[in-house]
């Protein structure tokens, strides 16, 4: 009889699905594909670097600029030959990499869980913490090399500049940098900035010509005072993002930081064309990404139900048509127009993509003002329709969404072995993490995690009913023969529990109503068509070199315009105008697209619904709520017992631990994780660390 659950176990859990041989070709063909185009975006991007790294050496700088002045082409000048050779690297690797996601498709999920089947337990840098306490948060090992890299070559380019010249003023030419990590580099660039303005700010002051030096606005030359309101609006950004604002007066820091667009324009109304031209590449990037926001923000989207619990947690349920494709951890950003048209507010997805094909949920916790305002818009529409059941009830909750972003790959799917790790409101995204697994347990899908370790620390258990909203017995009929999975919960504030602790469903106190004003959300943004995607990148890069090859044929070469601010202004337009003509023209074929394809999606979903009616009507399973659940009162999570028991238990293998939840809780865990990988045995597990925490 253990046989035979064994048997039926493994193949539940099997993720080797036979395939024709001619799929296999085609397997093979996308891998090599893949290959070739993750190459060549290494070997490019290893080139602008070491370009980037090399600028400053006086004989490497003075062959540069030699080669610019011999390629550059009556059109586009001195400009164009140092756009393409700093800025064309960035968008040839941003085509590269959208061939990659167009090639590999919904294959590339499959093929990721076979490849990590086959490998044997290793350290890896980008989920080995390095370190845990500090202004950075928790470091990985790949993240610390590259936070090193950033600061020798700051320090490498300042000393080699200050060399050549003596003169602080030759930190003017200091190449701008490109990372991924938007804190991070703000906190650096600003201080690069500051640094910049205020040494020129002593010199001029010294000199007794402050005033004038900082209200000239130049004609061919450097514009400064351009560069003084730049530095100003992006001061004020830097200061009101510091935790202390953000935290307390979400607001002010929202509202100050749409000056990104005065920073930007008089920025490049103070640097000009030639320079502005080296950093423009991730700034051009940066608005496509922007207007798709905003055409898909133009959408107000349905939500199907509401649902507030009794501890100050409430649950959307948003409508999404049905070919728009996330993972489980994805999340969006939402705006309520009633409570405010320009905030716009994260919340990690709390569903799975295989709930359901037409809907995506989110659970907030009310915190804030945005959020104490939201659950008072709820409860009064609740009021109203208890007063009078049949009157009419108008639409009070007109949300947008923005999204799904997050990781184009699920790596919670890539471990066989999970510690989830949450505090309060932390484990909605895990909610979304163990339905997926569970839902791809119960239909075969490709899924490598058998044994799920799920660590919850609350405050009170009055928040215990939030467990409530994963149905494991209906998603996974008979789920502990198919998947380990076992729920620590640990509530730090009580020492015993309550009269109702023990019956989930007594607890519970909530009210599900429709709001039906809306439609699903929009593809535009987010995981959605690779291919729409690709053809909106290309024609608004398309749509710039012919902008600009216009401009200077017929406009600045033909009339000798020589300013470099009014050059740098003209640039920015352009770069403006191609993402809005060109750009929206693919955007506005997307949408066309898309409605028709909501459409086909809504005559299926009512020839299913129609089908499988008297089957819903017969099969309505009770909720159930998780099992294999302990709960301990008046305690923290000791992560020393809790991992070194995992050691004993689970032996050498991969563990992925995700946490979710206060800074304090991350660094405590990524601690325990550093320190088990240290000093680990042959027969020791391996830990590899990932936070699921975004602060914005």
């Amino acid at each position: 009889m253990a046989e035979l659950s064994e048997s039926v176990e493994e193949h539940l859990l099997s993720y080797e699905d036979p395939a024709p041989p001619h799929s296999k070709l085609i397997t093979t063909t996308r891998l090599v594909v893949k290959w070739v185009l993750e190459i060549a975006m290494g070997l490019i991007f290893a080139a602008w670097l070491t370009l980037v790294f090399i600028f400053p050496v006086e004989p490497v700088n003075e062959s540069i600029i030699a080669w610019l002045v011999a390629t550059s082409s009556p059109t586009y000048g001195f400009t164009g030959s140092t756009f393409f050779l700093f800025s064309g690297p960035i968008l040839v690797i941003t085509f590269l990499a959208i061939a990659r996601l167009i090639v590999m498709g919904s294959r590339e999920e499959e093929l990721l869980l076979k490849n990590k089947s086959a490998k044997h337990p290793r350290l890896r840098l980008w989920t080995f913490p390095v370190l845990v306490n500090g202004p950075f948060g928790v470091v990985s090992a790949a993240e610390f090399i590259g936070i090193c890299l950033v600061f020798v070559y700051v320090l490498w380019a300042i000393s080699a500049y200050t060399l050549e010249d003596i003169s602080i003023a030759s930190l003017f030419s200091l190449p701008p940098l490109e990372e991924r990590y938007h804190v991070w580099l703000g906190h650096l660039t600003m201080m690069l900035f500051t640094l910049h303005g205020l040494f020129f700010v002593i010199a001029w002051a010294m000199e007794g010509t402050l005033i004038n030096e900082i209200t000239s606005w130049g004609g061919s030359g450097v514009a400064i005072f351009p560069g003084v309101i730049s530095l100003l609006a992006g001061l004020l950004m830097w200061v009101t993002s510091l935790p202390p604002v953000r935290k307390k007066q979400f607001e002010v820091f929202f509202y100050t930081h749409q000056l990104y667009v005065v920073f930007v324009v008089f920025l490049a109304l103070h640097v000009g064309d030639y320079t502005f031209c080296i950093a423009c590449g991730g700034i051009f990037l940066f608005m496509l990404d922007r207007f798709l926001r905003f055409c898909q923000s133009r959408r107000t989207v349905n939500v199907i139900s509401a649902t507030r619990l009794p501890c100050g947690i409430i649950e959307l349920v948003l409508s999404k048509p049905e070919n728009l494709q996330y993972n489980a951890l994805s999340f969006i950003f939402i705006r309520i127009r009633e409570l405010s048209w320009l905030q716009w507010h994260p919340f990690s997805v709390s569903s799975s993509p295989l709930d359901g094909k037409n809907r995506i949920s989110v659970i907030i916790k009310v915190l804030g003002k945005w959020t104490a305002k939201l659950d008072r818009n709820i409860s009064d529409i609740i009021e109203i329709r208890d007063q009078n059941e049949t009157a009419f009830q108008p639409h009070k909750i007109t949300a947008s969404v923005e999204g799904p972003y997050g990781h184009e790959l699920p790596y919670h799917l890539t471990y066989k072995n999970l510690v989830l790790v949450a505090g309060g409101i932390g484990v909605s995204p895990f909610f979304a993490i163990l339905s997926d697994i569970l839902h791809r347990v119960g239909e075969g899908k490709p899924c490598l995690p058998r044994k799920v370790l799920l660590v919850w620390a609350i405050k009170k258990s009055n928040e215990l009913p939030l467990l409530s909203t994963l149905d494991m017995e209906s998603i996974c009929p008979f789920s502990p023969y198919k998947l380990n999975l076992e729920i620590d919960v640990y509530i730090t504030r009580e020492s015993e529990p309550s009269l109702e602790e023990g019956n989930i469903e007594s607890t519970k106190s909530s009210h599900v109503f429709p709001i039906s004003n809306g439609h699903g959300m929009s593809v535009l943004v987010g995981t959605g068509n690779n291919i729409w995607l690709g053809l909106y990148v290309m024609s608004s890069v398309v749509g710039f070199i012919v902008l600009m090859s216009l401009l200077n044929i017929f406009y600045i070469n033909h009339f000798y315009i020589t300013n470099s601010w009014y050059r740098g202004l003209l640039f920015v337009v352009c770069m403006l105008v191609s993402v809005i003509v060109f750009g929206g023209l693919v955007v506005f074929l997307w949408s066309c697209w898309e409605k028709h394809m909501s459409a086909v999606d809504k005559s299926e979903h009512r020839k299913r619904n129609v089908q499988t009616a008297s089957v819903i009507q017969s099969d309505s399973p009770q909720r159930k709520s998780v099992g294999s659940r302990r709960v301990l009162y008046g305690s923290r999570p000791n992560f020393q017992e809790i991992l070194g028991s995992l050691s004993d238990l689970w032996g050498h293998v991969d563990i992925g631990v995700i946490v979710c939840g206060p800074a304090t809780l991350e660094a405590s865990v990524a601690k325990e994780c550093r320190s088990r990988n240290l000093k680990r045995g042959s027969d020791s597990p391996i830990f590899h660390f990932h936070s699921h925490t975004f602060d914005l």
